[in-house]
């Protein structure tokens, strides 16, 4: 997500050989990370795919263990379907991450849902919808400095919905 794919690939056969018997590593972190590296290679039915090895396990706990699941492949199928151009299927993620805030807790995509269903509303043309994403997910972001990279974009895109 930072766009350092060199790292997050050596991270991921990082997991892969330690972590060669953990659901959590195998079936959550792995296909998310080579989901986003997808992504970011602008091949979004690749990183479609690889996802779909994530979905039974992306809504659960990991139980005792230290490593929870955080709904991040949610996250990262919302920002494919938008790459896709397909705003209801990226809203429906989106929203399902709002929807559990208890799996989220505090992982910033527990905020940054609010931008992705705001953009999703936008691209399907649910302009108050959108506005109102957008609203909150800058009053999130209220007290940050105004050079964060996240919010320049979207305070661009929320004034063109006024």
């Amino acid at each position: 997500m930072a766009g350092e794919r060199d790292k997050a690939l050596e991270m991921a056969d990082v997991l892969k050989s330690r972590f060669s018997e953990d659901t959590i590593a195998q079936f959550n972190y792995l296909p998310t990370i080579y989901a986003q590296v997808a992504l970011n290679n602008e091949d979004p039915s690749r990183a479609i795919e690889l996802l779909r090895a994530a979905s039974p396990y992306e809504l659960g706990l990991a139980g005792t263990s230290n490593y929870p699941t955080y709904l991040y492949p949610v996250y990262v199928r919302g920002l494919v379907f938008l790459a896709q151009h397909q705003g209801g299927a990226a809203a429906a993620e989106f929203q399902k991450i709002l929807n559990w805030p208890g799996v989220v807790l505090n992982e910033p995509i527990g905020a940054l849902a609010h931008l992705g269903l705001a953009r999703a509303r936008a691209m399907n043309g649910e302009t108050a919808d959108a506005r109102t994403s957008y609203d909150n997910f800058l009053s999130l972001w209220k007290d940050a400095g105004l050079d964060i990279p996240i919010l320049i974009p979207a305070k661009a895109e929320y004034a063109k919905l006024k």
